[in-house]
């Protein structure tokens, strides 16, 4: 690592970030979207907004001070924090790129190199930030290394070779094999092998040396950090909930991006206890909760902030998504003491590596738990693995729960994919059925 960019990377991170925390406060007075329909805003929010800002401000002077990793959601990247990575999740890149509209245009940076309009949009979103360097965030560092895991999807390994081969550098798989039925020992035992296979291939990398004192640490950090959002999210099961689906996906990131720092585990404390406030006070997500809802896939996040007033309107608040309880759903299985064998487990045990009876069955407890009126399926034409089984799944929950369903059909951040006029005649038919 050169001293030149260590002694850059210090200054950013000790005066050119606190100064853009100070230049940032300072626009607080800017004019806000008018809110008829929703109730207050998240005070925690303006503190989310500083902690991401300064990682993507930072991530632009990381290269050459720190060992820069690409990362996919699904890996294991706690064992990355161990040898000092500055880590960027691509996905959590996108879903930035897809809210602020850059969606379409960034996608179109890799159709132009021939990479088909039916690839995942976080994949060509990912390419054609590589090709163009277009990015709502100033800059990203060109990676040492690509992370990844394929307990998601089995794109994301192509995605990441296409990467590896355009820049040339190292990438590494951790491969986890499908839960048909149950995991067993052999395929623990085989998923060990390959994290503790990474360790020397991680220190040659980084220049930094395996501390296992270090990772139970990490470890610690990121369980309790993913328990805080585990109760953040059991908080919306409260009447009137005190915060909506919509903000949780944004309040994600944290947990995404920063998961086993301690940034992330202070900030769901902070946001914990806000919310638990509201719920002694009453204070709902949105003005008038008459109906509560659950979301199925990922956002459609090109959408978030009309489709929040859009429901708010009618009553209805989206209180679960089996997308945002995914980062809790398995952390009961991380364990400090046994940092490689649990890592297997918490990762291989995750909703898209699982069979379709878990994720029907999971559907079905946190449609009692969260006392769910209606259930909003996001078929996403990027997300195959998430949206197979989908119009079985609603037609057999509606049947057993009574619960109303509506499925829409999307993507993530490809607005192209996106039919206005159909989807708002399903909708209009689904706030009928639910009675209004």
């Amino acid at each position: 690592m050169g001293v030149g960019q260590a002694i850059r990377y210090w200054f950013m991170k000790e005066v050119g970030a606190p100064a853009l925390m100070r230049l940032q406060k300072g626009r607080k007075g800017r004019r806000r979207r008018p809110r008829p329909h929703l109730g207050p805003p998240l005070s925690s929010a303006s503190r989310l907004r500083e902690i991401m800002t300064r990682h993507y401000f930072l991530a632009r002077y990381a290269k050459g001070a720190r060992p820069v990793a690409w990362v996919s959601s699904g890996a294991p990247v706690e064992l990355l924090r161990v040898f000092d990575f500055y880590t960027v999740y691509p996905e959590n890149h996108g879903a930035l790129c897809g809210a602020q509209k850059m969606g379409q245009e960034i996608c179109q940076e890799a159709e132009k190199k021939g990479y088909h309009h039916d690839l995942c949009s976080y994949a060509r979103i990912d390419l054609g930030h590589a090709f163009s360097g277009k990015t709502p965030v100033g800059r990203l560092p060109k990676p040492d290394l690509l992370f990844c895991s394929n307990n998601i999807c089995q794109t994301i390994l192509y995605w990441f070779k296409e990467l590896s081969h355009y820049w040339n550098i190292p990438l590494i798989l951790f491969d986890t094999p499908y839960n048909f039925q149950e995991i067993k020992g052999s395929d623990i035992q085989y998923m060990v092998e390959q994290l503790e296979a990474m360790v020397p291939r991680l220190e040659a990398i980084s220049g930094r040396k395996y501390s296992d004192s270090r990772l139970k640490g990490v470890l610690t950090l990121a369980k309790e950090t993913s328990e805080l959002w585990g109760r953040i999210l059991a908080t919306l099961k409260a009447r009137p909930a005190p915060m909506s689906i919509f903000d949780a996906f944004v309040h994600l990131a944290p947990v995404v991006s920063l998961r086993g720092l301690p940034v992330s585990r202070q900030y769901y404390q902070l946001l914990l206890q806000e919310l638990q406030e509201r719920v002694k006070k009453g204070i709902s997500a949105i003005k008038h909760e008459k109906r509560r809802l659950m979301w199925d896939n990922i956002a459609v996040w090109f959408k978030l902030r009309d489709w929040s007033h859009l429901f708010a309107e009618r009553g209805c608040n989206f209180v679960a998504a089996t997308y945002t309880n995914a980062w809790a759903e398995t952390i009961h299985y991380l364990d400090p003491s046994k940092p490689f064998e649990s890592m297997a487990r918490a990762y291989s045990f995750v909703i898209l590596n699982n069979n379709l009876k878990h994720r029907l069955n999971l559907m079905r407890e946190m449609i009692r738990d969260y006392q769910i009126d209606g259930l909003v399926i996001h078929s996403d034409r990027s997300c195959k693995p998430y949206s197979v089984g989908q119009y079985d799944m609603g037609r057999i929950l509606a049947q057993d729960l009574g619960v109303k369903t509506v499925v829409i059909e999307a993507d993530m951040t490809d607005s192209r994919m996106f039919s206005e006029e159909q989807v708002r005649t399903r909708l209009e038919a689904f706030f009928e059925s639910l009675g209004h």
